[in-house]
């Protein structure tokens, strides 16, 4: 190659070769097939929730956005959960989000809060138990998504464990960002509104089919049975315990002047009092003692029933 010609390689317009192989469509075309896939949620979606949960939540479709995915995911914030997605014969990799004031509400509520009595929580980075009920919401968006879709086979969504945007990994340099429609549908559940979002290749939903599924009501679980699914839910989270033991009154003096192997008794004599608190509420009284080769603490009271300390631990 001469030197002249080396001089007339140019790159090629990134938005012209994705349009060109399919991989990106005109605003009128990703419209309508945004807006038929929010149609479906809106349809059939509520109906699900008041079937499964009791509770009277309002679905709309809220228009979408185009770009490039992890530009569309990280204009979404660090208020909402995101979870990875894929179904088979239909779409590899697509992400669900979730504002996370509706996951904390609904928690609540299907906990016996009335909604009502709650008042709208600001978008916060969610806690494990959270993300856990969370996972129920995004199977529910996931399985109606699927009923939109015209899908070869009988394949069921892959729905990946939820996280936090803010603890979103980086995206791997050697592979591609792609042109993606963000498709976005209101909740509304008591004074709370919020959104959440499907963010899907352009190139998966110029290829997509759009239906309207028959008999949405057929093989739906018994009322309350979601509600029993979410305490289960919960009860099989993981919580960090921590013991708080009172030490002996020291002076300001004194305690400046500790050192590496001072001893600083406790104030109990007798039986070591020890508070077992979690997400900083007490949860037990315990007495200090000693099994084997560890040291451990026995309950000797609680801090209200078993069906308060699931509520401290929610919130």
């Amino acid at each position: 190659m001469t030197v002249a010609s080396k001089n007339n390689v140019y790159t090629f317009d990134r938005k012209l070769l994705a349009r060109m192989t399919g991989g990106l469509g005109d605003t009128k075309t990703i419209g309508k097939l945004c807006g038929e896939i929010g149609q479906v949620f809106t349809e059939f979606l509520p109906d699900i929730f008041q079937n499964e949960t009791g509770l009277d939540i309002e679905i709309g479709y809220a228009g979408f956005d185009t770009g490039l995915k992890s530009e569309l995911i990280a204009n979404l914030g660090n208020g909402v959960a995101l979870c990875d997605t894929s179904l088979r014969n239909w779409c590899p990799d697509f992400t669900i989000s979730c504002d996370s004031p509706v996951i904390i509400t609904l928690m609540e509520v299907l906990l016996g809060a009335p909604p009502s009595s709650i008042e709208e929580p600001k978008p916060r980075t969610l806690s494990n138990i959270e993300l856990d009920v969370a996972t129920m919401i995004f199977e529910k968006v996931a399985d109606v998504l699927k009923s939109a879709v015209s899908v070869a086979g009988s394949f069921e969504p892959v729905v990946g464990r939820p996280y936090n945007a803010s603890e979103r990994p980086a995206a791997d340099p050697e592979v591609a960002d792609v042109y993606a429609a963000c498709i976005n549908v209101t909740m509304g559940l008591g004074p709370v509104l919020s959104t959440f979002s499907i963010i899907v290749p352009q190139q998966t939903l110029l290829k997509t089919t759009v239906i309207f599924p028959k008999g949405v009501g057929q093989g739906r679980k018994a009322k309350g049975e979601w509600g029993e699914q979410l305490e289960q839910q919960v009860r099989r989270s993981t919580v960090n315990l921590e013991a708080r033991i009172k030490l002996q009154n020291l002076t300001l003096d004194t305690i400046s002047r500790l050192q590496p192997g001072d001893v600083i008794p406790f104030q109990d004599t007798k039986d070591v009092r020890v508070e077992i608190n979690a997400n900083g509420r007490d949860l037990y009284v315990c007495e200090f003692g000693r099994s084997g080769a560890k040291y451990t603490v026995r309950i000797k009271d609680t801090h209200g029933s078993e069906s308060d300390i699931l509520h401290h631990l929610m919130r």
